[in-house]
Order: C-alpha cells, then structure tokens, then sequence
C-alpha cells in the first residue's frame, strides 16, 4: 500500500506565531489533526467552517481548561494545506466564530491564495 505525498505545510501571518501560545496539549492534538490533512484525510474533529462553502476551508475545536482553541485551515489548493487563523475563542455567547474573526480568515484566505498563484498553481 502506497503512502499519499505529504502536502506541504504552511502558515499566514501570525498563525504560527499564535498557535504556539496554545497550551502544549492542545497543540500536539491539533498538530496531529494537521498531519492527518497533510496526508490527504479530514480529521475526525474537523468541520467545515461556516461562510465558506466550497472552498474547502476547515476548522480544529479543542477545549482545554475551559477555553476553546481553534485553528483554521484550507486544503483548497492542490499539494498544499494552509493554516490560515488559529486563535482562543473568548467570546461567552454562543459558539458561532465571531464576526471580526470570520473576515480575519476571509483576508488570509486571499493571500494563500495569492501565494499559491505565486508558486504557479491555480486554484
């Protein structure tokens, strides 16, 4: 049986930057839920992020010590997976993702976008 190539891994902004302040825990379970994508698969505990259909954005939800952690990511471009926001969710009402959030994620998905135009793919 032949292993999928791994898709490269790359982050906009300051995701990575943001995704190492999450608590070591939280980070080797969304860590381990990148590599699953990396290989082609949809992590268990990864759902389509509302506002983006079709365009194959996904988001990571882990609750740890009564905070809830998210990254987001896309797989809407061929041989690679972006990670677009990752970010501790602080609002108290409801669950959707907060408005000024969702146009964050908007925005770093344009320039994934161009970056990968700028390696010479087409999305």
């Amino acid at each position: 049986m032949n292993t999928p190539p791994l898709k490269q891994l790359l982050w906009v902004a300051s995701s990575k930057r943001d995704f190492k302040e999450f608590p070591a825990e939280v980070q080797n379970n969304m860590g381990r839920a990148l590599r699953d994508a990396q290989f082609g698969g949809t992590p268990l505990h990864a759902k389509p992020l509302k506002g983006f259909i079709g365009a194959g954005v996904l988001e990571l939800i882990e609750d740890h010590d009564r905070s809830t952690y998210r990254a987001v990511y896309t797989v809407r471009f061929e041989g690679v997976v972006y990670v677009l926001h990752a970010f501790q969710k602080k609002s108290t009402h409801g669950i959707a993702t907060p408005k000024h959030e969702l146009e964050l994620i908007r925005n770093r998905y344009r320039v994934a976008e161009a970056d990968y135009r700028s390696r010479g793919g087409r999305p």
